[in-house]
């Protein structure tokens, strides 16, 4: 969680490097002008809005935290992103535009590499949602739900449905519903970690 100006600067540049993006160079810079990334400016206006929702929520910041709310949710929409603040941790990397939808209560490590048309949430009405460790991957169209943890160094399958725990690290799961499939080298999958 965003809990100071440094650590907001860490998450803007771990989920820069998760990316594959050198936002510090004038070719980007240029490149981004022209041809916006749309994705980079999703994640980061969402690290804006966690720093600003965690740290600068009174007096006159309180208005460019309003500012901030209104623009992250037109670009939310104009993605098809529904990833409320405060759940993933540095390095994330949204690979496609797409639907993805992520209960509040969801937590989610570092180093997450996610795919279009995943749904993480809640089941039946359960307030607890799932809560997934460091360097998972969750391929397109995964849905994770319940009342469960998902071990560091997780792959998840496409179309997985995922309504257990899994609590052994390095691990490969698929299938409906998700079962261990083999085990996996996470850094072969996640190539910044």
């Amino acid at each position: 969680m965003i809990l100071s100006k440094a650590t907001y600067k860490e998450y803007l540049k771990s989920d820069a490097i998760a990316l594959g993006l050198d936002i510090n160079s004038f070719k980007f810079k240029l490149k981004n002008t022209f041809f916006p990334d749309f994705i980079w400016s999703f994640q980061k206006t969402l690290r804006q809005l966690e720093y600003y929702n965690n740290c600068k929520n009174k007096g006159l910041n309180k208005l460019y935290f309003y500012y901030l709310k209104y623009k992250f949710r037109n670009i939310s929409l104009k993605l098809g992103f529904s990833i409320p603040i405060n759940v993933f941790g540095p390095g994330l990397s949204i690979v496609h535009y797409g639907t993805i939808v992520i209960n509040s209560a969801s937590k989610i490590g570092k180093n997450c590499r996610i795919h279009a048309c995943v749904n993480i949430g809640a089941s039946g009405g359960e307030k607890e949602a799932p809560q997934l460790g460091d360097n998972v991957y969750i391929g397109p169209g995964a849905k994770i739900y319940g009342n469960i943890k998902i071990a560091n160094n997780t792959a998840i399958g496409a179309n997985a449905v995922v309504n257990k725990s899994f609590h052994e690290e390095n691990t490969a799961i698929a299938g409906v519903p998700a079962k261990v499939i083999g085990k996996v080298n996470i850094k072969k999958i996640i190539k910044h970690i």
